[in-house]
C-alpha cells in the first residue's frame, strides 16, 4: 500500500487509475487549473463526444491505494470530470467496477443540479449516479426539494424515493409537493408524481394517485398547478387546470372549477396550426346554476380562426353564443365582458390577386338584451373589388361591388337582396411637403324587399338608387424651428376638403347594416356619414382643418393638436344640430395629445356645437406615471340631444338607458409598495345620476413561489324598479369580497391582472402619438 500528499491532483483514470509517484507529480505542472464552480447551470455548455472517457481530476489530503483494485481518498476530497464535480470527506474509487462511491457531506454538482448527501455513487461507465439522504436544487430553473434516496438514470433524467420539490428559494418553506416517487425529466420538462400530496406549511391540503406536471416553458401534458380564492358572491372557488399536449400543432387546456354558490364549471380551450391557419375553441359550461336556479345550465361558446392559404386565401370566422343574455353578467367568462350588448356570428373567405379580390361573408348575432330591435344576419354577401393603379400616368381607376341578403326575425322588418356597384376614378397628386387627392365615383344600388307584413308605407319593393360623389382633399406639410421651445422642431398641417353628393329621396329604403359614424377631428374629412350603403347622406361642404406637431430633439413627438370644422354650403344636410334652424358650420372638433418628459400623458377631444353653445362630446384622460406605479383619471361627456340626433330609434327606449345623456368619470391608479407587495385601485362615477357605478380596491403580495390578492368591490348592477322611473327608482349594488391564492414556477404564472376591471370605461390609453 502507498501514501500520497495532496500534491497529487491529476490522474487520468481512463488510462489507469494509479501511476507511479513521479508520473504524477510531473502531471501536477502541466494540469493544474481552475476547478468548475459547483453551483452553476452549465447545460448549454456542448458536450464531448464520449464524456465518460474525459481525465477525472482528484485533490485530497491523503490516499490509500491498493495496485488494481481501489484507492480511498480522504480529507476534503475533490473529485471532477467534465461538468460533475463531487466534494466529500472520503471518496473511494473502485477500478474493477469502475465506480465512484463519496460518503460524508457529498455535495455534488453535474451543471443541472447540485445537491447536499451522505452518499453519493457514481458509475463512471453509464454516467449513472444515487444519492442518499438528500437536498438538491435545479440550476437552469426553479425547483428544490429533499429525498431519501435519488437515481439519477440519464443526462437530465432523476427518480426519487421519498421527496418533495417546490419553487420556492431557500428558507421559503411556504408550499411543496411530497410523494411516495418523483420522475424529474429535465430534457423534456416533465414531472411525474406517485401517491402525491400538495402541503402548504407543512400541512396537507389534497392528495391524489398520480400526478403529472410541467416543469418548464416546454408545452406538456399534465396538471397545472390549482388557484384558489374565496368571494362573497360564489363563495370558496377552485381551479384545478389540466393541459394536454395533443401533437405539435394541437393542444387542450380543461379546467374544472369549483363555485361553492354556484356547483362545478367545466371550462376547455382547443388551440390547433394547421396549413389553413390557427383557431380557437372555447367551451364554458355550468350544470344547473345553484345561485340563480331558473336559469338552469348556463354555458357559453366561441370560435376563432384566422389564416391565410397559398397567399391567396385568407380565412377568418368569429362565432361566439351564450345560454342566455345574463350570461356575461353572472358568470365571469374568459368569452366575454359584461358590457358586451351583442355576439358576433362571422365566417368570412376572401381570395386576393395583384389587381382584384373576391369575398364570401356570412354574418349573423346573438343581442344580448331583451329589446325587439335586433339585427339583420347577412346570408351571404358577395363582395368583388377591383383595383387599377396608374390606368393612366395621374389616373387610378377601381370597382367596388358587392351582392348581399339580409334577414331577420324581428317584426315589422323587411327581408331584401341588395346589390351595389361602386367605381371610381382617382388623381393622386403628392410631393415631400404635401398632397392633393381628387376622386369621382358613381353610386349604384339595387333594392329587392320583402314587405310581407310590413306597416311601413314609405318603403318600395324594388328601388334603383344611383348618385354620384366627388371629393378633393389638400394638404401640406410646413415645418420650422419653435421660438419658444429650445430644439424642438413644430410642424404645420392644414388641410381642405371639397365634398359633393347630390341629395337623393331615400326614405323607401330601409336601414339594413348602416350606422352614423362619429365625427371627431379626423371624421371631417371622410367621404361618407354613415358606414354601409343604405343611406348616403347628400353633401356640398367644406371641410378645413389643421394639425401642429411639436417633436423634441430625439424626433421624439411630444405634444399634437388638431381642429376643424365644416362649412355646409347645403345646411340641411347637417345632422350634429338639435336646432330647427341650424347654421351652415358644424361643430368644432378638437383633439390634443401630450407627452411630457414620459411620465406626464394626456390625451382629450371635445366637439362644440356653435349652434348651441355647448359642447356636445368630450373625453379626457390624464396620466401620471412614476417608477413604481400610475395614477390616471378619465371622463367623458354626451348629450342626450346629440345622442338622439345621432343614433334615432336605434337605440330603442332611450329613457330607459339615460336621463340626460352621459357624464361619467373615473379614477385608476396602482402602486407597487415593495418588491412583493402591489396595490391597486379604481372608482367611477356617474354624474347625471349622482350615483356610484364601480369602486374597486385590491392588495397583492407576490413572492417567489406564491401570491395572493385581497380584493374587494362594489359594481351597480340594476335599478329598481327599473331605469324608466328614475329618479324614483333605487340603484341596486352588488358587493363582492374576494381573496384567490395560488403558486410561482414550474409552467404556472400569476393569475389576476394589476387592477383594472372590465368596467365600460376601464383604463384608457391616455395619449395616441406617434413614438
Amino acid at each position: 500500500m502507498s501514501r500520497f500528499s495532496r500534491t497529487l491532483l491529476a490522474a487520468s483514470i481512463s488510462a489507469a487509475f494509479f501511476v507511479p509517484q513521479t508520473q504524477a507529480e510531473a502531471t501536477l505542472n502541466d494540469s493544474v487549473q481552475e476547478l468548475p464552480a459547483i453551483d452553476q447551470c452549465l447545460i448549454n455548455e456542448p458536450e464531448p463526444e464520449n464524456p465518460n472517457q474525459q481525465p477525472v481530476k482528484v485533490e485530497a489530503d491523503s490516499l490509500e491505494a491498493i495496485n488494481g483494485n481501489k484507492a480511498t481518498y480522504k480529507g476534503d476530497v475533490v473529485v471532477v470530470q467534465g461538468k460533475k464535480r463531487f466534494q466529500a470527506d472520503q471518496v473511494t474509487l473502485h477500478e474493477k467496477e469502475n465506480i465512484i462511491v463519496a460518503e460524508g457531506n457529498v455535495a455534488f454538482s453535474d451543471g443541472t443540479v447540485k445537491s447536499q448527501s451522505d452518499k453519493v455513487t457514481n458509475n463512471l461507465t453509464t454516467e449513472d449516479i444515487t444519492l442518499e439522504n438528500t437536498k438538491y436544487k435545479f440550476l437552469c430553473e426553479p425547483g428544490r426539494g429533499d429525498a431519501v434516496y435519488i437515481a439519477k438514470t440519464g443526462k437530465a433524467v432523476y427518480e426519487m424515493k421519498d421527496g418533495s420539490i417546490t419553487s420556492c428559494p431557500e428558507g421559503d418553506n411556504a408550499w411543496r409537493m411530497r410523494a411516495s416517487g418523483i420522475d424529474v425529466d429535465q430534457n423534456e420538462e416533465v414531472a411525474t408524481f406517485y401517491n402525491p400530496r400538495f402541503e402548504v406549511m407543512d400541512v396537507p391540503v389534497f392528495y391524489v394517485p398520480y400526478l403529472t406536471v410541467p416543469i418548464g416553458d416546454t408545452r406538456k401534458t399534465g396538471f397545472l398547478y390549482p388557484t384558489a380564492s374565496y368571494g362573497s358572491s360564489d363563495g370558496l372557488e377552485l381551479e384545478i387546470p389540466f393541459y394536454w399536449n395533443i401533437a405539435p400543432n394541437y393542444d387542450l387546456e380543461t379546467e374544472i372549477k369549483y363555485m361553492q354558490q354556484r356547483g362545478t364549471q367545466l371550462n376547455n380551450k382547443f388551440r390547433y396550426l394547421s396549413i389553413f391557419g390557427e383557431g380557437e375553441i372555447e367551451a364554458e359550461y355550468l350544470p344547473n346554476d345553484r345561485k340563480f336556479t331558473e336559469k338552469g345550465d348556463r354555458w357559453g361558446f366561441q370560435y376563432t380562426h384566422e389564416g391565410i392559404y397559398q397567399q391567396a386565401w385568407k380565412f377568418n370566422i368569429d362565432y361566439s353564443q351564450v345560454s342566455d343574455v345574463d350570461y356575461f353578467t353572472d358568470v365571469d367568462s374568459s368569452i366575454g365582458n359584461r358590457e358586451d350588448g351583442q355576439l358576433v356570428q362571422e365566417g368570412k373567405v376572401q381570395y386576393r390577386s395583384t389587381n382584384w379580390d373576391a369575398t364570401l361573408l356570412t354574418r349573423d348575432f346573438q343581442v344580448l338584451t331583451e329589446s325587439d330591435n335586433l339585427p339583420y344576419h347577412i346570408l351571404p354577401q358577395v363582395k368583388f373589388n377591383y383595383y387599377s393603379p396608374e390606368l393612366l400616368r395621374y389616373l387610378d381607376f377601381d370597382v367596388i361591388s358587392h351582392v348581399t341578403r339580409f334577414d331577420t326575425e324581428a317584426d315589422g322588418k323587411p327581408a331584401a337582396t341588395r346589390v351595389h356597384v361602386e367605381p371610381g376614378f382617382t388623381v393622386p397628386l403628392g410631393t415631400t411637403w404635401g398632397t392633393w387627392t381628387t376622386e369621382a365615383r358613381l353610386l349604384g344600388t339595387y333594392y329587392q324587399q320583402d314587405l310581407t307584413g310590413v306597416s311601413d308605407s314609405e318603403l318600395e319593393e324594388r328601388v334603383t338608387r344611383v348618385m354620384p360623389e366627388v371629393r378633393s382633399l389638400a394638404g401640406v406639410v410646413l415645418e420650422r424651428d419653435t421660438i419658444v421651445l429650445d430644439n424642438y422642431t413644430q410642424t404645420l398641417e392644414p388641410q381642405v376638403q371639397y365634398l359633393y353628393i347630390p341629395e337623393v329621396e331615400q326614405n323607401n329604403i330601409a336601414n339594413y347594416d348602416t350606422t352614423l359614424l362619429q365625427t371627431d377631428y379626423y371624421g371631417l374629412f371622410r367621404s361618407r356619414k354613415y358606414s354601409g350603403v343604405d343611406k348616403i347622406q347628400g353633401a356640398n361642404q367644406f371641410s378645413y382643418g389643421a394639425s401642429s406637431r411639436f417633436y423634441d430633439s430625439d424626433y421624439k413627438e411630444r405634444l399634437s393638436v388638431s381642429f376643424g370644422q365644416i362649412i355646409y354650403l347645403d345646411r340641411t344636410n347637417r345632422l350634429d344640430s338639435s336646432s330647427d334652424e341650424p347654421s351652415n358650420y358644424s361643430a368644432w372638433a378638437v383633439e390634443m395629445d401630450f407627452n411630457y418628459g414620459d411620465y406626464l400623458f394626456y390625451h382629450g377631444g371635445v366637439q362644440y356645437d356653435v349652434d348651441a353653445s355647448e359642447i356636445q362630446v368630450g373625453n379626457s384622460t390624464l396620466e401620471y406615471r412614476f417608477d413604481k406605479g400610475y395614477l390616471q383619471g378619465n371622463y367623458r361627456y354626451v348629450t342626450r340631444s346629440y345622442i338622439e340626433n345621432t343614433l334615432g330609434d336605434s337605440l330603442g327606449d332611450l329613457d330607459s338607458i339615460t336621463e340626460d345623456g352621459i357624464s361619467q368619470g373615473g379614477l385608476l391608479g396602482s402602486y407597487k409598495l415593495s418588491r412583493h407587495w402591489d396595490a391597486s385601485a379604481q372608482y367611477f362615477y356617474d354624474f347625471t345620476t349622482e350615483q356610484t357605478i364601480e369602486w374597486l380596491g385590491r392588495i397583492n403580495y407576490t413572492s417567489d413561489c406564491w401570491y395572493v390578492g385581497v380584493s374587494y368591490s362594489n359594481q351597480l348592477r340594476n335599478w329598481d324598479p327599473d331605469f324608466n322611473s328614475y329618479p324614483d327608482s333605487e340603484p341596486e349594488y352588488e358587493n363582492n369580497f374576494s381573496v384567490n391564492f395560488g403558486i410561482i414556477g414550474f409552467g404556472t404564472n400569476l393569475g389576476g391582472g394589476s387592477g383594472s376591471s372590465d368596467n365600460s370605461l376601464g383604463y384608457g390609453r391616455p395619449f395616441f402619438l406617434n413614438n
